[in-house]
């Protein structure tokens, strides 16, 4: 049941890797402008929150595998909308759905993840998501890239409804629920209160809206960079997979004692400090060699962030409220990608350097975390 839940993770997360080399090109196809073309991308993520906090309290409500299941079914259902689209408008509003739908699948995948394993061997456990997530990092925007460039962009939608409903089905018959109907009866919608004041999930939270931060720029502004260098799709795609490549060899190799080892936050701190350095790097790189390194570097630095910041909010959440912790942390998550890209495109329209503000939020975060990190550990 353990690898069904890393196949769900890494299906889910396929869905929105897969189309970061094409939505941006995609909608400007169907006549959108920049602005629009900025928000088809960050709609998304922006229902997707709303998904993910009201999701969060349904997991522990209904139980996970219930609410995995009407997630994604109804996914596979809307992806297959996409083709149909034939206006930015159009775009905008499938978007907005497939957002809403897609809103409960990861809170619900972690909080299973969270509930079979032990504060010891979390971190570990954590780091295999993360190889799940790098490998839908590394084909997925390859395969978007390479059948957007062969003009069968609407056929990735129609790959991917396909995929989710095989993996539907696979998740009737294989998947167990791992919160009882008993332990379901002490849930409340209260739980919500103590857990928005909880500092750990505070700081993980933070970490995820940066993380986020940097992959909505990514899905905006590096189709338009890689434009602007007169390449392909198809190479967006190759670059956004070595991020992915590097990150999976750290998450796979005897590399991951580190998340059982050191301070989360640490980590988390470090991470983003690469990350934000790769994006300063990018507004200036005028080749795909420089563009490759700078993506390689890039998947160190999630890979640093990526697992210690999932660790952080199961460590700070119990069965009863580990739905909505996680729900909380991925409107975080959601909410950094709809940021990241409404404040790209403007800063693209503005100055011209649609990377910088993402670096300057990144750095500022990742200041913050590390001195909220020291005050608190002085107050224990």
């Amino acid at each position: 049941m353990t690898r069904m839940l890393y196949f769900i993770i890494m299906v889910s997360f396929l869905d929105t890797f897969i189309q970061l080399p094409i939505i941006t090109p995609y909608a400007l196809q169907l006549g959108a402008s920049n602005l629009l073309a900025g928000g088809i991308v960050a709609i998304y993520s922006l229902t997707n929150m709303i998904g993910n906090i009201i999701g969060g309290h349904w997991i522990d409500r209904f139980g996970r595998k219930r609410m995995l299941f009407i997630g994604m079914l109804a996914a596979s259902i809307i992806l297959l909308l996409y083709p149909y689209a034939q206006t930015g408008e159009q775009l905008f509003i499938v978007r907005f759905l497939h957002g809403l739908a897609g809103g409960v699948l990861i809170p619900a995948a972690f909080a299973y993840v969270g509930d079979q394993t032990s504060k010891r061997s979390r971190g570990k456990a954590m780091a295999i998501t993360g190889a799940c997530i790098g490998t839908a990092a590394i084909i997925g925007p390859a395969i978007g890239g390479i059948m957007a460039a062969r003009s069968e962009v609407e056929h990735v939608f129609v790959l991917v409804a396909v995929l989710f409903f095989i993996t539907t089905l696979l998740l009737l018959k294989f998947v167990k629920e791992s919160f009882s109907a008993t332990e379901r009866s002490a849930v409340s919608i209260k739980h919500f209160m103590p857990l928005l004041k909880d500092s750990l999930l505070l700081q993980a939270s933070l970490a995820a809206f940066a993380l986020m931060i940097s992959n909505g720029t990514l899905a905006f502004a590096l189709p338009l960079k890689v434009a602007d260098m007169g390449l392909t799709s198809e190479t967006t795609g190759l670059l956004l997979s070595t991020f992915g490549i590097v990150a999976l060899i750290v998450f796979l190799t005897p590399l991951n004692r580190m998340y059982d080892h050191f301070a989360p936050i640490s980590l988390v701190v470090i991470g983003l400090s690469l990350i934000s350095f790769v994006h300063i790097m990018l507004n200036f790189t005028v080749n795909s060699t420089i563009g490759y390194l700078l993506m390689c570097v890039y998947g160190v630095g999630f890979a640093l962030v990526f697992p210690s910041m999932n660790k952080i909010v199961a460590d700070a959440s119990s069965k009863i409220d580990r739905g909505k912790a996680y729900g909380i942390f991925y409107a975080f998550f959601s909410l950094g990608a709809v940021a990241g890209s409404f404040i790209s495109g403007a800063a693209a329209e503005i100055i011209g350097l649609p990377f910088s503000s993402s670096a300057t939020i990144m750095l500022s975060i990742g200041l913050f975390l590390l001195y909220f990190s020291r005050k608190t550990k002085r107050q224990l």
